[in-house]
């Protein structure tokens, strides 16, 4: 997958114009959305929005091309604001511009829209907790890329009917 770096910069700015008015929205909880959304598309769509690298760190994935991406859009398109946010210095990205989005799918904005829907009431320990739980991020090891295919991971117990049919695969397997 070829990483599409201008439209990972118009997601930047679509994520930061969305969550403006989150008081809980800073570098955190940016990271969190963007890597959901991107592992989300590609497991619902087969591409990822941005084809962008996710590290595992220790407050959770991240992009590894975030900096030096955010640096070429400040302060031309975007500015970084720094507040106190309960007693914490919480970094804002700022968009100073509507996103791009025309080379964007509606599916991938409707992915985007439900990633920020469904974390608007998490703060960043809620989104880094949760992004811990991803297993993609659990077996990386850290500064590693995640795969995108880890998507597919699951820890559940299989279902007795998933049992059994892996049990006839293994079995027609056996007979070949």
């Amino acid at each position: 997958m070829i990483p599409n770096d201008r439209k990972f910069q118009e997601l930047l700015l679509y994520v930061a114009s969305r969550c403006e008015g989150d008081p809980t929205f800073g570098a955190t909880k940016l990271n969190k959305i963007l890597f959901f959304a991107d592992f989300l598309a590609y497991g619902k769509l087969g591409n990822a929005i941005t084809g962008q690298p996710y590290q595992k760190l220790e407050h959770g994935p991240a992009p590894v091309r975030l900096v030096p991406l955010k640096r070429e859009l400040v302060p031309h398109a975007a500015v970084e604001q720094q507040r106190d946010y309960f007693g914490h210095v919480q970094t804002r990205l700022i968009a100073l511009r509507e996103a791009d989005l025309s080379e964007f799918t509606g599916a991938e904005v409707a992915i985007v829209d439900a990633v920020i829907r469904d974390l608007c009431d998490q703060n960043a320990s809620g989104v880094s907790d949760l992004s811990h739980k991803f297993l993609g991020w659990e077996v990386a090891d850290l500064q590693e890329v995640i795969p995108y295919e880890s998507v597919f991971l699951d820890s559940r117990p299989l279902t007795a009917k998933e049992e059994e049919r892996a049990a006839e695969l293994g079995a027609e397997r056996r007979r070949s």
